[in-house]
């Protein structure tokens, strides 16, 4: 029976106790902003021109109202906007050299946008934007309205239809979805940002390090959901968000309880957790605007043991062997969803039973990009999982494998996550992945 005091004692410890986890430098806010601002301008001069000419695109036009931001629009604006002001426009336009970057609206948007309209001189800011694009011809012009993506459908049916309103008949033709633009701008990372990205991951496994561990789990008292407000807490004290609300679970020798049979559409029930258990948590931060997402694993040393049993080990092997097979199935041009048809087909043959649920990462945490895989749609996902692959793109490796341990005569699920980066030297870990189980409490090596 745990107690309050106890549960408040569970509390206290963590955040005195940091010495064992030291966590990776974090900078002050100031530097973040002026990180993300850089950034915000080397991928203007590098990511959108090559974008734009694979695409075919030689204008895009982004509008937005303060507090309803269009979610690509949100990735341009300066670090010290927190949101857009008043209705924000910005026009890109490609003139074959360059990229010109234009803010219809009454100030510069940044550095990078500068302002182009003058309200003494035309009132109308939708007159001034229809001049912008009559002014500069353009063949095609972009807007982010799309069926199936929704980080590609920011702009809403009243400026869509303001849009097509004020522009000229001969213009209105031009209009087509910037749905590959903005998908293409928001996947694609840099190599300055990816130097940085192992750090966000670093800080995210230092987080989950500490959570599954005895600086915050007593065996026999403390519960799976103090585990889960303890990373919520954690996060917090660090100045950084969660983009989501992290899960902690466990799987145990009792055949009557049957985790592996779980439908993902629910959340597991709190759960004290004992020696003998397989910790499961799911968990991801938000830092300098790029996310994490991680599932790693934990046993509870029953006392008297000083490893995991072996045959948890062996499940824990299986489960690195399907994400060596899926992410050797990535190639740039395949699909999503013929990553995962091939991947399924090499790991049932080799044995293995697989369920694959990969998704893009960045910018969001279901990010931009293909598909590979929902837990509910192992044949393939239509549309989103028809998207290609490109290089220099981010993914979190979702997937599980189910393994029967007669050691305890049930299946379970081992479930894992970790974040990879894909170029053309293949797939490889931002920060690594999980390659042990981590132990309850750390065993001192001499």
């Amino acid at each position: 029976m745990r107690t309050f005091a106890l549960t408040l004692l569970l509390f206290s410890l963590p955040f005195a106790l940091k010495s064992q986890y030291e966590m990776p430098h974090i900078l002050p806010l100031q530097k973040q902003g002026e990180l993300r601002d850089q950034w915000l301008q080397q991928r203007m001069k590098t990511v959108l021109p090559a974008i734009m000419q694979r695409e075919g695109i030689d204008m895009w036009i982004l509008i937005a109202r303060e507090y309803n931001e269009d979610p690509v629009l949100k990735t341009m604006l300066p670090s010290f906007w927190l949101s857009a002001r008043r209705t924000t426009m910005l026009v890109i336009y490609d003139t074959g050299d360059s990229l010109e970057t234009l803010a219809c609206a009454r100030y510069d948007v940044g550095e990078v946008f500068k302002k182009a309209w003058d309200k003494e001189v035309e009132p109308d800011q939708w007159k001034r934007l229809a001049q912008l694009i009559t002014e500069r011809a353009p063949a095609k012009i972009a807007v982010n309205r799309s069926e199936h993506f929704g980080l590609a459908d920011g702009l809403s049916a009243y400026h869509y239809d303001q849009l097509m309103a004020h522009l000229p008949e001969a213009y209105q033709e031009r209009v087509v979805t910037g749905e590959r633009l903005a998908l293409g701008w928001l996947e694609t990372r840099t190599s300055e940002e990816m130097t940085v990205y192992q750090q966000v991951c670093r800080i995210a496994h230092a987080i989950i390090a500490e959570g599954l561990s005895d600086q915050v789990i007593q065996p026999g008292v403390t519960t799976t959901d103090d585990v889960v407000w303890f990373y919520r807490e954690r996060i917090r004290e660090l100045g950084l968000t969660a983009w989501f609300h992290p899960t902690v679970d466990v799987q145990r020798a009792n055949p009557e309880d049957n985790g592996s049979t779980r439908s993902f559409a629910s959340r597991p029930g709190e759960t004290v957790i004992q020696p003998g258990d397989l910790v499961h948590c799911d968990f991801g931060i938000t830092y300098l605007g790029l996310n994490t997402d991680t599932q790693q694993n934990a046993y509870v040393l029953k006392p008297g043991e000083t490893d995991a049993p072996v045959f948890l080990k062996a499940a824990h092997k299986k489960g690195l062997h399907l994400m060596d097979i899926l992410t050797n199935e990535f190639q740039e041009g395949r699909t999503g969803n013929e990553v995962l048809a091939e991947a399924l087909k090499k790991a049932k043959y080799a044995g293995l039973k697989p369920q694959i649920y990969t998704h893009p990462i960045g910018y969001h945490g279901h990010g931009a990009g293909p598909t590979i895989g929902l837990w509910d749609q192992q044949e393939g996902v239509p549309h989103k999982g028809d998207y290609p692959l490109y290089h220099n793109t981010a993914y979190s490796i979702e997937l599980n494998t189910k393994v029967f341990l007669p050691e305890w005569n049930k299946e379970i699920r081992m479930m894992m996550e970790e974040d990879a980066f894909f170029d053309e030297n293949g797939v490889r870990y931002i920060d690594g992945r999980q390659e042990e189980l981590y132990l309850i409490p750390r065993q001192i090596r001499e």
